[in-house]
């Protein structure tokens, strides 16, 4: 009998002499999904939604650079070449989906996925059949206390970078996952402990400092990712853990004004939705993919 659990492949290519990890899974002519990651995780947070649907559709899942196992270039801010800002994660995954010939996928954008994938959609609508929002935020009033106060974090303020530190801390990582979930015990500590460990790197703290000094440049970018979505109004997917202690709810009811047939799921869970509840998003994320490729 044919097993209905997904068999990934691990695989790298080079974008503009970066190596970019990705896993990959399903046939290559199925409906296919492209999966960005969020803050301070990688391509890991998705292994078992990739597990649950990887047999019938194509699961394609990238590491930033300086996130998992992908590379990290030195930063520009140490004296290296690389310029760790939002517009040039974008621009790596747009070179990393030229790459694999991905020119139509539905994208499921996650915290950072969003301000990359939405970036990624502007350049490019024609790739986009549909979305798939996890928490990912794109309007002023999804942004909690705690957002608020990352957005306006800037290197020339004595005392953010510490701030960024500190948020950077195997406590704050671990807390991203626990906080607003309806069942710690059901919150795998793998996930807050690859992260960690990631994080720990070389290199790998600053290149996080740097992208928080530049997350006030997406909040800049919301209401022209809302004109985009009022343009091409594509088949949206809400689904949003409510205890998020970063992106409220009102964040994911937003995205009704702009595009009014989204399908909005809130779930008693925090910002890592996947983690708790994979039994009800998998059965969603499958028949949104079906549906939209009809």
């Amino acid at each position: 009998m044919a097993s209905n659990i997904a068999r990934p492949a691990y695989r790298a290519v080079e974008v503009d002499g970066v190596r970019i990890f990705y896993r990959e899974a399903g046939p290559v002519d199925a409906p296919t999904l492209l999966l960005l990651h969020g803050f301070p995780s990688a391509s890991h947070q998705y292994r078992r939604l990739i597990d649950a649907l990887g047999t019938r559709y194509r699961l394609i899942a990238p590491d930033y650079p300086g996130f998992g196992h992908s590379d990290a270039p030195e930063p520009v801010t140490t004296g290296g070449a690389f310029a760790y800002t939002f517009d040039h994660l974008a621009d790596i995954i747009e070179g990393f989906c030229e790459q694999l010939g991905l020119t139509r996928f539905a994208l499921y954008a996650f915290d950072y996925g969003a301000p990359v994938g939405f970036r990624l959609a502007a350049r490019h609508p024609e790739w986009i059949a549909g979305l798939v929002i996890q928490n990912g935020n794109a309007y002023e009033e999804g942004l909690s206390p705690m957002a608020q106060g990352f957005v306006a974090l800037r290197p020339d303020i004595e005392g953010d970078e510490e701030k960024i530190l500190g948020m950077l801390a195997l406590p704050g990582t671990r807390g991203l996952y626990e906080a607003g979930t309806s069942a710690t015990e059901l919150i795998a500590p793998d996930g807050w402990a690859l992260d960690q460990y990631l994080l720990e790197l070389p290199g790998r703290k600053r290149i996080q400092i740097d992208l928080a000094f530049d997350y006030h440049s997406n909040v800049a970018l919301y209401p022209s990712w809302q004109a985009w979505l009022r343009k091409y109004t594509p088949p949206t997917l809400v689904i949003w853990g409510r205890g998020d202690p970063i992106f409220v709810e009102a964040g994911a009811r937003a995205y009704l004004r702009d595009v009014p047939e989204a399908e909005l799921h809130l779930l008693d869970t925090g910002h890592f939705a996947l983690e708790e509840n994979l039994p009800e998003l998998a059965p969603l994320i499958a028949d949104f993919l079906d549906r939209t490729w009809r």
